[in-house]
Protein backbone atom coordinates (compact mmCIF):
# COMPACT_ATOMS: atom_id res chain seq x y z
CA UNK A 1 0.00 0.00 0.00
CA UNK A 2 2.60 2.45 0.89
CA UNK A 3 3.79 2.19 -2.82
CA UNK A 4 0.15 3.17 -4.07
CA UNK A 5 0.30 6.07 -2.13
CA UNK A 6 3.83 6.94 -3.27
CA UNK A 7 2.56 5.94 -7.05
CA UNK A 8 0.05 8.77 -6.47
CA UNK A 9 2.26 11.33 -5.33
CA UNK A 10 4.33 10.95 -8.13
CA UNK A 11 1.57 10.69 -10.28
CA UNK A 12 0.50 14.26 -8.95
CA UNK A 13 3.62 15.97 -8.77
CA UNK A 14 4.92 15.11 -12.60
CA UNK A 15 1.66 16.70 -13.86
CA UNK A 16 2.46 19.91 -12.31
CA UNK A 17 5.93 19.58 -13.51
CA UNK A 18 4.86 18.42 -17.12
CA UNK A 19 3.01 21.83 -17.33
CA UNK A 20 6.01 23.87 -18.42
CA UNK A 21 6.01 24.78 -22.08
CA UNK A 22 7.92 22.56 -24.43
CA UNK A 23 9.42 25.87 -25.97
CA UNK A 24 11.89 26.10 -22.69
CA UNK A 25 13.30 23.02 -23.44
CA UNK A 26 14.62 24.13 -26.76
CA UNK A 27 17.45 26.77 -27.47
CA UNK A 28 19.24 28.33 -30.54
CA UNK A 29 21.98 29.45 -28.71
CA UNK A 30 25.36 30.07 -29.33
CA UNK A 31 26.40 26.95 -27.77
CA UNK A 32 24.29 24.39 -29.93
CA UNK A 33 26.85 21.64 -30.57
CA UNK A 34 25.77 20.97 -34.10
CA UNK A 35 27.27 17.80 -34.37
CA UNK A 36 26.46 15.63 -37.23
CA UNK A 37 23.46 13.57 -37.09
CA UNK A 38 22.77 9.63 -37.71
CA UNK A 39 19.54 8.76 -37.30
CA UNK A 40 18.95 4.89 -37.74
CA UNK A 41 15.12 4.06 -36.71
CA UNK A 42 13.91 0.69 -37.50
CA UNK A 43 10.47 -0.58 -38.99
CA UNK A 44 8.25 -1.82 -36.32
CA UNK A 45 11.67 -2.77 -34.40
CA UNK A 46 10.55 -2.34 -30.59
CA UNK A 47 12.87 -2.64 -27.60
CA UNK A 48 14.83 -5.51 -29.05
CA UNK A 49 18.98 -5.30 -28.46
CA UNK A 50 21.48 -7.02 -26.66
CA UNK A 51 22.34 -4.42 -23.96
CA UNK A 52 18.80 -4.38 -22.97
CA UNK A 53 18.93 -8.26 -21.63
CA UNK A 54 21.81 -6.26 -18.74
CA UNK A 55 19.54 -3.80 -18.62
CA UNK A 56 16.29 -5.56 -17.67
CA UNK A 57 18.13 -8.70 -16.00
CA UNK A 58 15.09 -10.96 -16.50
CA UNK A 59 14.64 -13.67 -18.91
CA UNK A 60 13.67 -12.45 -21.99
CA UNK A 61 14.50 -12.73 -26.41
CA UNK A 62 16.97 -10.09 -25.93
CA UNK A 63 19.37 -12.91 -24.28
CA UNK A 64 19.45 -14.51 -27.73
CA UNK A 65 20.46 -11.60 -29.78
CA UNK A 66 23.98 -11.01 -30.66
CA UNK A 67 23.95 -7.37 -31.52
CA UNK A 68 27.92 -6.01 -31.16
CA UNK A 69 27.45 -2.62 -33.29
CA UNK A 70 24.28 -1.62 -31.13
CA UNK A 71 25.97 -2.99 -27.88
CA UNK A 72 29.09 -1.11 -28.92
CA UNK A 73 27.23 2.60 -29.05
CA UNK A 74 25.33 1.65 -25.28
CA UNK A 75 28.94 1.03 -24.03
CA UNK A 76 30.70 3.94 -25.63
CA UNK A 77 27.30 6.45 -24.77
CA UNK A 78 23.55 5.70 -23.40
CA UNK A 79 20.52 3.81 -23.38
CA UNK A 80 17.40 4.83 -21.98
CA UNK A 81 15.42 2.30 -19.61
CA UNK A 82 11.99 4.32 -20.49
CA UNK A 83 11.63 4.88 -23.92
CA UNK A 84 7.95 5.30 -25.60
CA UNK A 85 6.64 6.06 -28.71
CA UNK A 86 3.72 8.66 -29.17
CA UNK A 87 1.54 6.20 -30.87
CA UNK A 88 2.24 2.56 -31.69
CA UNK A 89 1.69 2.37 -35.38
CA UNK A 90 3.55 3.60 -38.31
CA UNK A 91 2.51 6.92 -39.27
CA UNK A 92 1.55 8.28 -37.06
CA UNK A 93 4.44 7.30 -34.06
CA UNK A 94 6.56 9.29 -36.89
CA UNK A 95 4.17 12.04 -37.56
CA UNK A 96 5.03 12.76 -33.69
CA UNK A 97 8.75 12.29 -34.00
CA UNK A 98 9.03 14.79 -36.62
CA UNK A 99 6.74 17.34 -35.41
CA UNK A 100 7.53 17.34 -31.98
CA UNK A 101 4.09 16.59 -31.03
CA UNK A 102 1.46 14.29 -29.80
CA UNK A 103 0.39 12.06 -32.20
CA UNK A 104 -3.42 13.25 -31.68
CA UNK A 105 -2.10 17.04 -32.86
CA UNK A 106 -0.76 16.32 -36.34
CA UNK A 107 -4.16 16.34 -38.19
CA UNK A 108 -4.53 13.37 -40.82
CA UNK A 109 -1.00 12.49 -39.63
CA UNK A 110 -2.69 10.62 -36.30
CA UNK A 111 -3.55 7.82 -38.57
CA UNK A 112 -1.93 4.99 -40.49
CA UNK A 113 -4.20 5.12 -43.67
CA UNK A 114 -5.41 7.89 -45.51
CA UNK A 115 -2.92 9.54 -43.89
CA UNK A 116 -1.98 13.18 -44.84
CA UNK A 117 0.86 15.28 -43.73
CA UNK A 118 -0.14 18.90 -42.63
CA UNK A 119 2.51 21.18 -44.09
CA UNK A 120 1.30 23.87 -41.43
CA UNK A 121 2.95 21.84 -38.98
CA UNK A 122 6.60 22.62 -39.22
CA UNK A 123 9.04 19.49 -39.46
CA UNK A 124 12.51 19.17 -37.59
CA UNK A 125 14.16 18.09 -40.89
CA UNK A 126 13.44 21.49 -42.24
CA UNK A 127 14.89 23.01 -39.09
CA UNK A 128 17.91 21.64 -39.73
CA UNK A 129 18.08 23.16 -43.19
CA UNK A 130 17.24 26.20 -42.04
CA UNK A 131 20.20 25.89 -39.93
CA UNK A 132 22.49 25.07 -42.13
CA UNK A 133 22.32 21.63 -42.59
CA UNK A 134 22.32 19.43 -45.45
CA UNK A 135 20.12 16.72 -44.91
CA UNK A 136 19.43 12.90 -46.58
CA UNK A 137 17.58 9.75 -46.50
CA UNK A 138 17.39 6.34 -47.35
CA UNK A 139 14.54 3.83 -47.10
CA UNK A 140 11.56 4.26 -45.14
CA UNK A 141 10.77 7.59 -43.66
CA UNK A 142 6.95 8.67 -42.95
CA UNK A 143 4.63 5.97 -44.57
CA UNK A 144 1.90 5.20 -45.33
CA UNK A 145 0.56 8.74 -46.46
CA UNK A 146 0.67 10.91 -48.66
CA UNK A 147 3.01 12.76 -49.63
CA UNK A 148 4.99 10.22 -49.01
CA UNK A 149 8.09 11.00 -46.36
CA UNK A 150 6.80 14.63 -46.69
CA UNK A 151 7.87 15.96 -43.32
CA UNK A 152 11.68 14.97 -44.41
CA UNK A 153 10.81 15.98 -48.14
CA UNK A 154 9.56 13.73 -49.55
CA UNK A 155 12.09 11.93 -52.16
CA UNK A 156 14.39 15.22 -53.24
CA UNK A 157 17.05 14.17 -50.24
CA UNK A 158 16.62 10.70 -50.94
CA UNK A 159 19.63 8.40 -51.55
CA UNK A 160 18.97 5.14 -53.06
CA UNK A 161 20.36 4.83 -56.19
CA UNK A 162 22.45 1.64 -54.68
CA UNK A 163 19.04 0.01 -54.34
CA UNK A 164 16.46 -0.70 -51.42
CA UNK A 165 16.73 -4.75 -51.15
CA UNK A 166 17.95 -3.73 -47.51
CA UNK A 167 14.34 -3.24 -46.51
CA UNK A 168 14.02 -7.00 -47.03
CA UNK A 169 16.68 -9.18 -45.59
CA UNK A 170 15.57 -12.46 -45.41
CA UNK A 171 13.59 -12.46 -48.44
CA UNK A 172 16.53 -11.26 -50.47
CA UNK A 173 18.97 -13.24 -49.11
CA UNK A 174 16.88 -16.59 -48.99
CA UNK A 175 16.18 -15.19 -52.98
CA UNK A 176 19.87 -15.23 -54.07
CA UNK A 177 20.44 -18.77 -52.19
CA UNK A 178 17.78 -20.34 -54.05
CA UNK A 179 19.57 -18.74 -57.41
CA UNK A 180 22.93 -20.48 -56.18
CA UNK A 181 24.64 -17.07 -54.56
CA UNK A 182 25.95 -18.20 -50.81
CA UNK A 183 24.55 -16.76 -47.90
CA UNK A 184 27.46 -14.78 -46.94
CA UNK A 185 28.07 -13.43 -50.70
CA UNK A 186 24.17 -12.20 -50.92
CA UNK A 187 24.55 -10.64 -47.32
CA UNK A 188 27.98 -8.86 -48.49
CA UNK A 189 25.46 -7.38 -51.54
CA UNK A 190 23.20 -6.00 -49.19
CA UNK A 191 25.86 -4.38 -46.61
CA UNK A 192 27.38 -3.03 -49.46
CA UNK A 193 24.04 -1.47 -50.75
CA UNK A 194 23.71 -0.01 -47.55
CA UNK A 195 27.58 1.60 -47.96
CA UNK A 196 26.76 3.36 -51.26
CA UNK A 197 23.50 4.51 -50.45
CA UNK A 198 25.53 6.17 -47.68
CA UNK A 199 28.48 6.69 -49.11
CA UNK A 200 26.65 8.93 -52.18
CA UNK A 201 25.26 11.01 -49.38
CA UNK A 202 28.71 11.60 -47.60
CA UNK A 203 30.21 12.35 -50.92
CA UNK A 204 27.63 14.79 -51.74
CA UNK A 205 28.72 17.06 -48.74
CA UNK A 206 31.07 18.99 -50.26
CA UNK A 207 31.40 22.32 -48.24
CA UNK A 208 31.61 19.98 -45.07
CA UNK A 209 28.86 21.45 -43.66
CA UNK A 210 27.05 19.46 -40.86
CA UNK A 211 24.10 16.90 -42.15
CA UNK A 212 21.44 14.55 -40.50
CA UNK A 213 20.99 11.31 -42.04
CA UNK A 214 17.99 9.30 -41.69
CA UNK A 215 18.44 5.35 -42.05
CA UNK A 216 14.91 3.98 -42.31
CA UNK A 217 15.14 0.25 -43.54
CA UNK A 218 11.73 -1.69 -43.50
CA UNK A 219 13.24 -5.66 -42.83
CA UNK A 220 11.77 -5.91 -39.46
CA UNK A 221 8.29 -5.41 -40.99
CA UNK A 222 6.92 -8.41 -41.59
CA UNK A 223 6.75 -10.41 -43.80
CA UNK A 224 9.60 -11.82 -43.07
CA UNK A 225 10.98 -15.41 -44.20
CA UNK A 226 10.05 -18.89 -42.12
CA UNK A 227 12.36 -20.23 -40.47
CA UNK A 228 15.22 -17.63 -41.31
CA UNK A 229 16.37 -16.72 -37.70
CA UNK A 230 17.91 -20.25 -37.53
CA UNK A 231 18.74 -20.83 -41.67
CA UNK A 232 20.85 -17.48 -41.65
CA UNK A 233 21.65 -16.42 -37.86
CA UNK A 234 22.14 -19.92 -36.20
CA UNK A 235 19.41 -18.43 -33.47
CA UNK A 236 17.82 -21.67 -31.83
CA UNK A 237 14.00 -21.03 -31.46
CA UNK A 238 14.18 -23.72 -28.47
CA UNK A 239 16.43 -21.40 -27.02
CA UNK A 240 13.34 -19.24 -26.60
CA UNK A 241 11.60 -21.40 -24.31
CA UNK A 242 11.04 -19.80 -21.36
CA UNK A 243 12.10 -16.88 -22.31
CA UNK A 244 9.16 -15.41 -23.95
CA UNK A 245 6.74 -13.02 -22.48
CA UNK A 246 3.47 -13.75 -21.00
CA UNK A 247 1.48 -12.74 -23.72
CA UNK A 248 3.08 -15.53 -26.27
CA UNK A 249 1.95 -18.85 -26.30
CA UNK A 250 5.62 -20.52 -25.16
CA UNK A 251 4.82 -23.04 -28.57
CA UNK A 252 7.27 -23.83 -31.18
CA UNK A 253 5.69 -22.08 -33.75
CA UNK A 254 5.69 -18.97 -32.10
CA UNK A 255 9.47 -19.14 -30.98
CA UNK A 256 10.33 -20.05 -34.58
CA UNK A 257 8.43 -16.57 -35.34
CA UNK A 258 10.22 -14.81 -32.65
CA UNK A 259 13.68 -16.16 -33.81
CA UNK A 260 13.33 -14.79 -37.63
CA UNK A 261 11.99 -11.54 -36.09
CA UNK A 262 15.62 -11.27 -34.27
CA UNK A 263 17.00 -12.35 -37.01
CA UNK A 264 15.83 -9.23 -38.70
CA UNK A 265 17.45 -7.20 -36.02
CA UNK A 266 20.76 -8.96 -36.02
CA UNK A 267 20.37 -7.74 -39.93
CA UNK A 268 19.59 -4.31 -38.85
CA UNK A 269 22.53 -4.70 -36.87
CA UNK A 270 25.12 -5.27 -39.68
CA UNK A 271 23.62 -2.17 -40.77
CA UNK A 272 24.64 -0.32 -38.43
CA UNK A 273 27.93 -1.58 -38.81
CA UNK A 274 28.59 -0.46 -42.03
CA UNK A 275 27.24 2.98 -41.21
CA UNK A 276 29.84 2.58 -38.44
CA UNK A 277 32.89 1.71 -40.51
CA UNK A 278 32.07 4.38 -43.43
CA UNK A 279 32.11 7.05 -40.51
CA UNK A 280 35.34 5.79 -39.06
CA UNK A 281 36.64 5.85 -42.32
CA UNK A 282 36.17 9.27 -42.68
CA UNK A 283 37.14 10.57 -39.32
CA UNK A 284 33.81 11.20 -37.99
CA UNK A 285 32.77 9.46 -34.83
CA UNK A 286 34.11 12.28 -33.16
CA UNK A 287 31.69 14.82 -34.63
CA UNK A 288 28.95 12.67 -34.83
CA UNK A 289 25.38 11.69 -32.52
CA UNK A 290 24.65 8.56 -33.36
CA UNK A 291 20.97 7.79 -32.33
CA UNK A 292 19.03 4.43 -32.95
CA UNK A 293 15.14 3.47 -32.16
CA UNK A 294 12.22 2.05 -33.90
CA UNK A 295 8.40 2.98 -34.14
CA UNK A 296 7.04 0.82 -32.08
CA UNK A 297 7.15 -3.03 -31.03
CA UNK A 298 7.42 -6.02 -33.28
CA UNK A 299 4.07 -7.02 -35.40
CA UNK A 300 1.98 -9.43 -35.83
CA UNK A 301 1.56 -10.71 -31.87
CA UNK A 302 -0.48 -9.59 -28.98
CA UNK A 303 0.22 -7.19 -26.85
CA UNK A 304 2.46 -5.90 -29.57
CA UNK A 305 1.80 -3.38 -32.46
CA UNK A 306 -1.19 -1.36 -32.38
CA UNK A 307 -1.62 -1.77 -28.60
CA UNK A 308 -0.53 0.52 -25.71
CA UNK A 309 0.99 -2.62 -23.58
CA UNK A 310 4.74 -2.76 -23.45
CA UNK A 311 5.00 -4.93 -26.34
CA UNK A 312 3.75 -1.96 -28.58
CA UNK A 313 4.90 1.32 -26.96
CA UNK A 314 8.37 0.61 -25.21
CA UNK A 315 11.18 0.75 -28.08
CA UNK A 316 14.67 1.50 -28.06
CA UNK A 317 16.58 4.10 -27.51
CA UNK A 318 20.21 4.35 -27.39
CA UNK A 319 22.68 6.90 -28.77
CA UNK A 320 26.52 7.34 -28.90
CA UNK A 321 27.32 11.19 -27.91
CA UNK A 322 30.81 13.08 -29.28
CA UNK A 323 32.44 14.06 -25.84
CA UNK A 324 29.91 12.81 -23.27
CA UNK A 325 30.46 9.87 -20.76
CA UNK A 326 30.15 6.44 -21.58
CA UNK A 327 28.07 3.48 -20.65
CA UNK A 328 25.11 5.22 -18.62
CA UNK A 329 21.73 3.70 -18.46
CA UNK A 330 18.88 7.05 -17.74
CA UNK A 331 15.71 6.04 -16.36
CA UNK A 332 14.40 9.37 -16.81
CA UNK A 333 10.55 8.64 -18.85
CA UNK A 334 11.35 9.83 -22.75
CA UNK A 335 8.73 9.95 -25.90
CA UNK A 336 9.83 9.94 -29.34
CA UNK A 337 8.66 12.96 -29.43
CA UNK A 338 11.28 14.63 -27.59
CA UNK A 339 14.05 13.88 -30.59
CA UNK A 340 12.49 16.34 -32.71
CA UNK A 341 13.34 19.10 -30.22
CA UNK A 342 16.73 17.96 -29.45
CA UNK A 343 17.85 17.85 -32.77
CA UNK A 344 16.76 21.53 -33.32
CA UNK A 345 18.50 22.44 -29.83
CA UNK A 346 22.20 20.39 -31.64
CA UNK A 347 21.58 22.55 -34.45
CA UNK A 348 21.07 25.77 -32.71
CA UNK A 349 17.59 26.11 -35.21
CA UNK A 350 14.46 27.91 -34.55
CA UNK A 351 12.10 26.26 -31.72
CA UNK A 352 9.28 24.06 -32.78
CA UNK A 353 5.86 25.13 -32.36
CA UNK A 354 3.11 23.70 -30.40
CA UNK A 355 5.10 20.80 -29.31
CA UNK A 356 5.01 18.19 -26.31
CA UNK A 357 8.43 17.08 -26.71
CA UNK A 358 10.96 18.26 -24.84
CA UNK A 359 14.83 18.39 -25.57
CA UNK A 360 17.28 15.35 -24.31
CA UNK A 361 20.27 17.26 -25.08
CA UNK A 362 21.21 18.11 -21.37
CA UNK A 363 19.81 14.00 -21.13
CA UNK A 364 22.87 13.17 -23.90
CA UNK A 365 25.69 15.09 -22.04
CA UNK A 366 24.85 14.42 -18.85
CA UNK A 367 27.76 12.95 -16.77
CA UNK A 368 25.89 9.61 -15.22
CA UNK A 369 22.67 7.98 -15.76
CA UNK A 370 19.85 6.88 -13.28
CA UNK A 371 16.94 9.98 -12.77
CA UNK A 372 18.26 13.21 -14.86
CA UNK A 373 14.87 15.26 -14.36
CA UNK A 374 12.75 14.48 -12.01
CA UNK A 375 9.74 16.13 -14.41
CA UNK A 376 9.83 13.08 -16.59
CA UNK A 377 8.48 10.45 -14.42
CA UNK A 378 5.79 9.44 -17.16
CA UNK A 379 4.68 9.48 -20.73
CA UNK A 380 1.02 9.31 -22.28
CA UNK A 381 0.26 7.70 -25.73
CA UNK A 382 -2.18 6.69 -27.73
CA UNK A 383 -4.04 5.21 -30.69
CA UNK A 384 -6.79 5.87 -32.97
CA UNK A 385 -7.28 3.95 -36.29
CA UNK A 386 -5.01 1.55 -37.19
CA UNK A 387 -6.28 -0.34 -40.75
CA UNK A 388 -8.92 1.70 -42.31
CA UNK A 389 -11.20 -1.06 -42.47
CA UNK A 390 -10.80 -3.26 -39.24
CA UNK A 391 -14.09 -2.56 -37.81
CA UNK A 392 -17.55 -1.77 -38.71
CA UNK A 393 -18.11 1.82 -40.32
CA UNK A 394 -14.35 2.44 -40.90
CA UNK A 395 -14.21 3.31 -37.27
CA UNK A 396 -11.36 3.57 -34.91
CA UNK A 397 -10.11 2.26 -31.85
CA UNK A 398 -9.87 5.00 -29.67
CA UNK A 399 -7.60 4.86 -26.37
CA UNK A 400 -4.95 6.82 -24.88
CA UNK A 401 -2.91 5.79 -22.19
CA UNK A 402 -0.16 6.51 -18.93
CA UNK A 403 2.76 4.73 -18.15
CA UNK A 404 5.27 5.86 -15.28
CA UNK A 405 7.51 3.51 -13.15
CA UNK A 406 4.88 1.68 -11.18
CA UNK A 407 1.79 1.11 -13.56
CA UNK A 408 0.21 1.22 -16.66
CA UNK A 409 -3.62 2.56 -17.31
CA UNK A 410 -5.35 2.56 -20.84
CA UNK A 411 -9.02 4.33 -21.10
CA UNK A 412 -10.92 2.84 -23.89
CA UNK A 413 -13.05 5.18 -25.50
CA UNK A 414 -15.06 2.77 -27.33
CA UNK A 415 -15.35 -0.78 -25.23
CA UNK A 416 -18.09 -2.10 -27.61
CA UNK A 417 -15.64 -2.32 -30.41
CA UNK A 418 -12.65 -4.93 -31.14
CA UNK A 419 -9.42 -3.25 -30.37
CA UNK A 420 -7.94 -5.83 -33.04
CA UNK A 421 -10.62 -5.96 -35.97
CA UNK A 422 -13.52 -8.18 -37.18
CA UNK A 423 -13.50 -11.46 -36.43
CA UNK A 424 -13.64 -14.09 -39.26
CA UNK A 425 -17.16 -14.64 -38.98
CA UNK A 426 -18.20 -11.03 -39.42
CA UNK A 427 -15.41 -10.32 -42.30
CA UNK A 428 -15.04 -11.07 -45.76
CA UNK A 429 -11.49 -10.58 -45.34
CA UNK A 430 -8.52 -11.57 -43.06
CA UNK A 431 -9.92 -11.32 -39.66
CA UNK A 432 -8.55 -9.12 -36.54
CA UNK A 433 -6.59 -6.44 -39.32
CA UNK A 434 -4.92 -4.55 -37.15
CA UNK A 435 -2.83 -7.22 -36.28
CA UNK A 436 -0.08 -8.47 -38.89
CA UNK A 437 -0.62 -11.55 -40.32
CA UNK A 438 1.96 -14.20 -39.59
CA UNK A 439 2.24 -17.25 -37.52
CA UNK A 440 1.90 -16.09 -34.03
CA UNK A 441 -2.07 -14.68 -35.58
CA UNK A 442 -2.38 -17.98 -37.20
CA UNK A 443 -1.88 -20.02 -34.59
CA UNK A 444 -3.71 -18.02 -32.42
CA UNK A 445 -6.55 -18.20 -34.71
CA UNK A 446 -6.25 -21.87 -35.19
CA UNK A 447 -6.17 -22.69 -31.32
CA UNK A 448 -9.25 -20.32 -30.75
CA UNK A 449 -11.04 -23.34 -28.92
CA UNK A 450 -7.39 -24.89 -27.39
CA UNK A 451 -5.99 -21.66 -25.51
CA UNK A 452 -9.16 -19.51 -25.37
CA UNK A 453 -7.34 -17.41 -22.98
CA UNK A 454 -4.39 -16.37 -25.51
CA UNK A 455 -6.97 -16.26 -28.14
CA UNK A 456 -9.40 -13.67 -25.50
CA UNK A 457 -5.93 -11.67 -24.47
CA UNK A 458 -5.55 -11.15 -28.23
CA UNK A 459 -9.08 -10.62 -29.84
CA UNK A 460 -11.40 -9.70 -27.17
CA UNK A 461 -13.30 -6.51 -26.85
CA UNK A 462 -11.53 -5.10 -23.88
CA UNK A 463 -13.10 -2.89 -21.00
CA UNK A 464 -13.26 0.95 -20.66
CA UNK A 465 -9.93 1.00 -18.08
CA UNK A 466 -7.58 -1.18 -17.87
CA UNK A 467 -4.84 -1.24 -14.89
CA UNK A 468 -1.51 -2.91 -14.46
CA UNK A 469 0.37 -3.36 -11.38
CA UNK A 470 4.19 -3.68 -12.79
CA UNK A 471 6.17 -4.58 -9.81
CA UNK A 472 3.98 -7.99 -9.35
CA UNK A 473 2.66 -8.15 -13.28
CA UNK A 474 5.35 -6.71 -15.83
CA UNK A 475 4.12 -8.69 -18.48
CA UNK A 476 0.91 -6.75 -18.01
CA UNK A 477 -1.60 -10.05 -18.14
CA UNK A 478 -3.93 -9.04 -14.92
CA UNK A 479 -5.98 -6.00 -15.15
CA UNK A 480 -6.29 -4.85 -11.58
CA UNK A 481 -8.52 -1.57 -12.59
CA UNK A 482 -11.71 -2.90 -11.02
CA UNK A 483 -10.22 -4.20 -7.71
CA UNK A 484 -10.81 -2.32 -4.55
CA UNK A 485 -7.37 -1.85 -3.61
CA UNK A 486 -6.73 -0.41 -6.59
CA UNK A 487 -9.40 2.45 -6.58
CA UNK A 488 -7.27 5.28 -6.07
CA UNK A 489 -4.67 5.03 -8.44
CA UNK A 490 -6.80 4.10 -11.02
CA UNK A 491 -8.91 7.22 -10.11
CA UNK A 492 -5.74 9.27 -10.18
CA UNK A 493 -3.81 8.07 -12.95
CA UNK A 494 -7.25 8.77 -14.55
CA UNK A 495 -7.37 12.24 -13.76
CA UNK A 496 -3.52 12.53 -14.39
CA UNK A 497 -4.01 11.64 -18.08
CA UNK A 498 -7.49 13.83 -18.34
CA UNK A 499 -5.72 16.56 -17.50
CA UNK A 500 -2.92 16.09 -19.82
CA UNK A 501 -5.08 15.82 -22.33
CA UNK A 502 -7.13 18.53 -22.37
CA UNK A 503 -4.12 20.82 -21.81
CA UNK A 504 -2.89 19.59 -25.14
CA UNK A 505 -5.81 19.90 -26.87
CA UNK A 506 -6.79 16.01 -27.60
CA UNK A 507 -9.45 16.27 -29.98
CA UNK A 508 -10.57 12.87 -28.31
CA UNK A 509 -11.63 14.51 -24.91
CA UNK A 510 -12.18 17.94 -26.70
CA UNK A 511 -15.22 19.54 -28.34
CA UNK A 512 -18.06 16.24 -28.79
CA UNK A 513 -14.99 13.86 -28.65
CA UNK A 514 -15.99 12.75 -31.94
CA UNK A 515 -13.32 14.03 -34.72
CA UNK A 516 -11.52 11.22 -35.47
CA UNK A 517 -15.21 9.39 -36.17
CA UNK A 518 -15.94 11.51 -38.89
CA UNK A 519 -14.55 12.31 -41.93
CA UNK A 520 -11.96 12.39 -43.46
CA UNK A 521 -10.27 10.45 -40.64
CA UNK A 522 -12.65 7.55 -40.99
CA UNK A 523 -12.25 7.83 -45.06
CA UNK A 524 -10.77 4.60 -47.40
CA UNK A 525 -7.75 4.77 -48.56
CA UNK A 526 -7.05 4.20 -51.85
CA UNK A 527 -5.46 0.62 -51.87
CA UNK A 528 -8.47 -0.15 -50.07
CA UNK A 529 -10.99 1.08 -52.41
CA UNK A 530 -9.27 -1.13 -54.95
CA UNK A 531 -9.63 -4.06 -52.48
CA UNK A 532 -13.24 -3.32 -52.16
CA UNK A 533 -13.69 -3.08 -55.66
CA UNK A 534 -12.79 -6.68 -56.62
CA UNK A 535 -14.91 -7.89 -54.10
CA UNK A 536 -18.18 -10.14 -55.09
CA UNK A 537 -20.32 -7.86 -52.74
CA UNK A 538 -19.21 -4.71 -50.88
CA UNK A 539 -17.99 -5.39 -47.16
CA UNK A 540 -15.97 -3.59 -44.98
CA UNK A 541 -12.72 -5.67 -44.34
CA UNK A 542 -9.35 -5.58 -45.95
CA UNK A 543 -5.84 -5.91 -46.50
CA UNK A 544 -2.93 -6.23 -43.77
CA UNK A 545 -1.46 -3.00 -42.63
CA UNK A 546 2.46 -2.15 -44.27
Amino acid sequence: MKRLKAAILLGLSGALLACGTASAQQDGSDTAPRWNILFVFGDDWGRFAGHYASVDRRPGPNDLLLTPHMDRLAAEGVVFRHAFVSAPSCTPSRSALFSGRHFFNTGRGAILRPAVWDETIPAYPQRLIDAGYRIGKSLKAWRPGSPVDAPIGGQAYAYEAAGMNANSYSSYVTERVEAGVSPDAARAELLEEVRANFRDFMNANANGAPWHYFFGPLNTHRPWVRGSGAALWGIDPAALEGRLPGYLPDVPLVREDVADYLGEVQALDAYLGVLLEELEARGQMGSTLILLSGDHGMPGIPSGKATLYDGGTHVTLTARVPGASPGRVIDDFVSLADLAPTFVEIAGGEPLPGIYGRSLLAHLRASSGGWIDPSRDHVVFGLERHVDMAREDLLPYPQRGLRNTDFLYIRNFAPNRRPMGLPPEASVAPEYLDMDPGPTKAWLVANAETSPAFHERAFGRRPAEELYDLGSDPDQLDNVAYEPGYAQVRETLAAQLLEELEAAGDPRVTGDGLTFERPPFTDLSEGSNRYLDMLPEPGIAGEPAQ
